[in-house]
């Protein structure tokens, strides 16, 4: 979330897409309601289905599951041509006034310049800003520095990786025929009322409704109102999420809604600490605190830090934070976290000892790469691979092909049980060689440590209850087998034994390390005396360090997330406070747990203000410049330079180079374009109407297993979705009694009108089946989906709740078919954010 949890209660305007907080994040939604009731806030869903939270709604649209970023694109063009944009905001705070290199090209075709249809990838060559100065009321190219592709080819030299310019070329008029404004808009003059309807099923009278009401809040060129926009997973599992939340992004910055109260692009986490795992590298292309993980031609630091330190790119005149540039004393203090003594300048910081990430270690790789024998094992803990999916049974046979399977969990589940997975016969479950290792776990309440929700909040949570019978801590678990892999590699050496054996474990008991005690090591520490020359302020070698404004690229401190940095300081844990203080009345709360970065809770906040800097609405001030302090101050912590005066024109997007917002994202940020482009999902009941010919996204990777099939509709009409229940959490309370006597067992959720023509009745059983598998339950009929018209084409939608399997407790028993959901769903990523496609695949239904 750029905002949080409670800052909902300040939105004038709320749109819900891709997501059912109601019924989801039922606690939070309070705040939803409390902008309602306060405020008279008005809240818009969008959803294929009618859910708890549309039926609060004060206007509801049913789309088709996979076209939002046609919706969302016939917004931004509604917004444009009915000049409901905020337009100091858009010229100053976002890059629309920059000018494009000549070359880059539209995708009318369905493809940016760059395409190679060979490789299936783009060079982003084109993708990048004029090298120039200002051209307001020109519009002719601007004179630069020849690129560095045409000076490399004069010398016969291999030309270096593009980059952005260090002065970009603008024009304040937004008239340049290639300033990003005037892209933008051509790019989304196709998505008319009349193409979103024939896209996405959402007729054009409401969708003009929506539009209309969602941009009501600048009519007149107000700017005192402000829009959220809140989803979920039902945005982020496609083929094209990730453009996507982009396509919501540019228009929360074409209409001056971000870095303010109430405002934002506001993401629901679906558990307790999504936010926190990606926080710590949850995910293989990060270190913590979201570095960038060296690769194999990172041949030594140095080198590393050229490739992943952005350098300052933004018209002349302009200032920019361009905080990343800060890198290298992120990166030397987490390898002095992670190294301690053994990572100094004259061992290049312990740089060798990292990995060097060489192909896609993503989610759905893994399971594709066990499946063809390259990875021998898998450590499972807390993740439930069978039932996430996708492709269920892919991922059983890959399991069927492993050498060993450890499993940490507080149930049996279907992962550490795939050889009983229904059809598996007596005689193939002989021939698994699959070793499995159960190991029990504490659950979330037998457990201390700090959990990071949406609003990125670290909050510090006691242990509740002992651990049960022989249950461990996981941190004892880990610290375990790390220890007795040392314990090898001290006595028996290998190939490079350094990276084991050099690792700081300095925990009172190594064994079990207390969480605080890692808490501490995260936040970092001082190796030496420092002082603040600025504010005299000292920290003595040994001390926490306040905040990640002291680290040092000397080896001076260490941190093990620049972002926690603040979180757990000489003043004690600051994720475990509990104040109740709210002076403001925005719900800043400054005192309650810790948010990163710097206990910041609406992140870009200086956006909140004008050129000036004064707010754009002064009932709802956040951060303000004071003339008499010469610097930022307010009631949130400003995201800021502090001393960098309004007149400086600094961008209050901190973390770009540009120092502003992006419309357009340079270089290949996102792989599949810069701008966001509407295609199919990878089985789609039409053809992309935009451009048939490109249909689906071009680099999309669909894999090519004997268990990887994908279908038509030809034999396939319907489109499915999944989604969750407020009754069950995944795929672990069908364990509960409680839990299973609120919904006991699994349904399919279909349109009346689909019922009616099949004869068919609630309750009765049906099969549902794509090309790769099939499930069965009892159909729920509703009029919660109604068919839709899509490109003139009556279509059916189906909804299937994701939290059933073949493991449960003996009250589930004769009551489910023991199918997991995720048979039904498709091998597809994006190509970004490596998120499989489970909404808006393709299946037929039948009466069972």
């Amino acid at each position: 979330m750029t905002n949080g949890w409670i800052d909902i209660k300040n939105s004038d305007m709320m749109l819900v897409m891709g997501g059912n907080p109601a019924e989801n994040h039922p606690c939070g939604f309070k705040w939803v309601i409390e902008a309602k009731r306060t405020r008279n806030a008005k809240l818009i869903v969008v959803d294929p289905r009618f859910t708890r939270t549309a039926s609060v709604s004060d206007l509801f649209c049913q789309i088709r599951a996979g076209a939002d970023i046609a919706f969302l694109g016939g917004m931004i063009h509604y917004a444009i041509e009915n000049n409901r944009i905020a337009k100091d905001y858009l010229v100053h705070y976002t890059n629309a006034a920059f000018v494009i290199k000549e070359g880059f090209k539209l995708p009318e075709d369905g493809l940016f310049s760059g395409f190679d249809a060979a490789t299936q990838t783009y060079d982003k060559s084109t993708w990048n800003y004029e090298e120039g100065g200002d051209l307001t009321g020109k519009s002719v190219s601007a004179k630069g520095d020849p690129p560095a592709q045409s000076k490399a080819a004069e010398a016969g030299k291999a030309a270096p990786p593009p980059h952005m310019p260090e002065n970009v070329a603008y024009d304040l008029t937004l008239q340049h025929p290639r300033c990003v404004y005037q892209l933008l808009r051509k790019q989304y003059s196709r998505y008319t009322p009349e193409m979103v309807e024939r896209i996405t099923g959402v007729p054009k009278d409401q969708f003009l409704k929506v539009a209309d009401l969602f941009t009501s809040i600048r009519k007149d060129g107000d700017m005192k109102k402000v829009a959220t926009v809140i989803y979920a997973v039902g945005w982020t599992q496609h083929s094209f999420g990730t453009q996507t939340i982009r396509t919501a992004a540019m228009l929360q910055l074409l209409l001056g809604n971000v870095g303010r109260a109430g405002g934002g692009v506001n993401a629901l986490r679906g558990h307790s600490n999504i936010q926190g795992a990606t926080d710590m590298a949850g995910i293989f292309e990060i270190l913590p605190g979201y570095l960038k993980v060296p690769v194999p031609t990172d041949t030594d630091f140095q080198t590393y830090l050229t490739r992943i330190t952005p350098k300052s790119s933004k018209p002349h005149p302009w200032d920019t934070y361009n905080y990343w540039s800060n890198t290298p004393k992120f990166a030397v203090s987490y390898m002095k976290a992670m190294y301690g003594d053994a990572a100094t300048k004259q061992s290049d910081w312990a740089f060798h000892y990292l990995p060097k990430v060489d192909r896609n270690y993503s989610w759905t790789f893994i399971w594709d790469d066990m499946y063809r024998g390259n990875v021998k094992g898998l450590f499972a803990f807390g993740m439930n691979g069978v039932a996430i999916g996708p492709d269920s049974r892919k991922n059983i046979d890959a399991l069927k092909k492993a050498d060993f399977l450890v499993v940490g969990e507080i149930y049996p589940d279907e992962t550490s049980e795939f050889w009983k997975a229904p059809g598996t016969t007596t005689d193939e479950m002989k021939q698994i060689q699959t070793t499995v290792y159960r190991l029990p776990c504490a659950g979330f309440a037998e457990k201390d440590g700090a959990f990071v929700n949406s609003a990125r909040w670290l909050q510090w949570k006691n242990a509740a209850m002992p651990l049960p019978g022989d249950a461990k801590l996981d941190q004892e678990i880990l610290a375990r087998i790390f220890l007795k892999v040392r314990e090898l590699y001290q006595k028996e050496g290998g190939k490079f034994p350094d990276p084991i054996l050099k690792v700081t474990w300095n925990y009172t008991n190594p064994l079990n390390p207390a969480l605080s005690e890692v808490a501490k090591e995260i936040n970092g520490k001082a190796f030496a005396d420092l002082k603040d020359e600025k504010t005299g302020q000292e920290i003595k070698a040994g001390q926490q360090l306040p905040g990640y404004a002291w680290l040092k690229d000397d080896g001076t401190t260490s941190s093990g997330n620049w972002l926690y940095c603040g979180s757990f300081t000489e003043a004690g844990n600051l994720m475990a406070r509990r104040g109740t203080e709210d002076p403001s009345g925005l719900g800043i709360y400054p005192n309650w747990a810790f948010s990163w970065p710097a206990n910041r809770r609406v992140m870009y906040n200086r956006a909140s203000c004008d050129l000036e800097g004064k707010p754009w609405d002064p009932s709802r001030k956040q951060v303000w410049w004071n003339e008499s302090a010469q610097k930022w101050v307010g009631n949130d912590v400003p995201d800021f330079k502090a001393d960098s005066h309004p007149k400086d024109h600094m961008g209050p997007f901190i973390m770009n180079p540009e120092g502003v917002g992006r419309l357009f994202v340079p270089l290949g940020a996102v792989a599949d374009g810069p701008f966001p482009e509407h295609y199919e999902p990878t089985e789609s009941p039409v053809e992309n109407v935009l451009h048939p010919q490109q249909s689906r996204n071009p680099i999309v990777k669909r894999f090519k297993t004997d268990d990887d099939k994908y279908g038509t509709v030809k034999d396939y009409n319907i489109i499915c979705t999944t989604y969750r229940l407020t009754e069950h959490y995944h795929y672990w309370t069908k364990n509960n009694p409680m839990n299973v006597q609120l919904v006991p067992e699994p349904f399919i959720e279909i349109p009346a009108e689909m019922a009616n023509e099949m004869g068919l009745h609630g309750g009765e059983k049906l099969k549902v089946s794509s090309a790769r598998g099939t499930y069965v339950a009892k159909a729920m009929v509703t009029k919660r989906i109604k068919p839709m018209m899509i490109d003139g084409k009556k279509t059916y939608q189906i909804g299937i709740p994701i939290h059933w399997g073949y493991r449960g407790i003996s009250e589930d028993e004769d009551r489910t078919a023991k199918t997991p959901a995720n048979l039904l769903s498709p091998t597809v990523i994006d190509p970004n954010a490596w998120t499989p496609e489970f909404k808006g695949f393709l299946v037929k239904v039948e009466k069972a």
